[in-house]
């Protein structure tokens, strides 16, 4: 069935890539960032174009997830339009690299903002739509890093996503019973194919960061990347990323998977995120909530 979508970030990265791939496959999609007629004025005419050339459903929308205002413009604009929204894609994220002593606590409360606290204020904007539908899904766009082998130099980045995971697992189980299924989409290291990397943030104190460069880790960095990059295989495609994204929405209801792994550098956190999972489905089951394994239908 042709869903409403709304995916945050996705001026550039997996939120471009799914936002196009979600309108491929017939959704009309809202593919929100901020600034959209200043500097993301380049991303909404190519994303119009696409979907010009390809006749779809691609649409694009202001949304800065730093502004709880943005936030309920935004869904307001859509449910004005459609008279409803299904899905809601968290994706906006921004990485960080160099050492984390260099990082101000300002700076740390800025990722977390962009990584934890849009997303949240995104959903206070939209869960009430999609808890009066009786019907939804939240796809949200985590990382192998919340769990799996992490190099060092992306803690601001590693810390705010293993925050934006523990979120995504706690809605899970309090929205069930409004008919509110949860996806954890989970990429590995993509070195090509998205910004990340090149957009990284940098730490504001650069002569505590000189004192590690200039240390016994100097060249640390580049022994990082180049590691990170050796591990990902020559056919890695970030792409496979919104494809999954895509066989989440497109699933039946109750059928969607709770978790999906992107991870061409296998990580180890599908392995680990397996055994968490269990042990919470299990924790349910003991304390008598195992309903809330399983969105409730609610919807006319």
């Amino acid at each position: 069935m042709k869903q409403v979508i709304l995916i945050t970030g996705a001026s550039s990265g997996f939120g471009a890539l799914a936002a196009r791939a979600l309108a491929r496959a017939g959704h009309t999609v809202y593919a929100s960032m901020r600034e959209t007629a200043g500097r993301n004025a380049r991303q909404v005419e190519a994303a119009r174009r696409h979907a010009e050339e390809h006749g779809v459903d691609l649409r694009t929308i202001e949304l800065d997830i730093a502004s709880e205002a943005s936030c309920e413009a935004a869904v307001e604009q859509i449910v004005a339009a459609h008279g409803r929204l299904d899905v809601i894609v968290h994706n906006a994220g921004h990485m960080a690299f160099g050492p984390a002593e260099a990082f101000t606590p300002e700076q740390f409360a800025q990722f977390y903002d962009t990584n934890v606290l849009g997303a949240q204020r995104v959903n206070r904007a939209a869960l009430p739509v999609l808890r009066r539908q009786g019907r939804g899904l939240l796809v949200w766009v985590s990382s192998s890093s919340a769990r799996g082998g992490t190099p060092p130099y992306l803690a601001p980045y590693f810390a705010a996503k293993a925050a934006m995971d523990a979120l995504a697992v706690s809605y899970a189980g309090e929205l069930a019973r409004w008919g509110i299924e949860t996806s954890i989409i989970v990429p590995g290291a993509f070195t090509q194919g998205t910004n990340h990397f090149v957009h990284a943030g940098k730490p504001a104190d650069a002569a505590r960061a000189a004192e590690y460069d200039g240390g016994p880790y100097a060249g640390l960095p580049e022994q990082a990347l180049q590691g990170l990059a050796s591990l990902e295989p020559a056919d890695a495609d970030a792409g496979e990323v919104a494809e999954a994204i895509v066989r989440v929405v497109d699933a039946p209801f109750g059928r969607r998977p709770f978790r999906v792994h992107v991870d061409p550098t296998q990580d180890g956190a599908e392995i680990v995120n397996g055994m968490a999972d269990r042990v919470r489905a299990e924790l349910l089951r003991r304390i008598g909530l195992e309903d809330l394994l399983h969105p409730r239908c609610r919807a006319a």
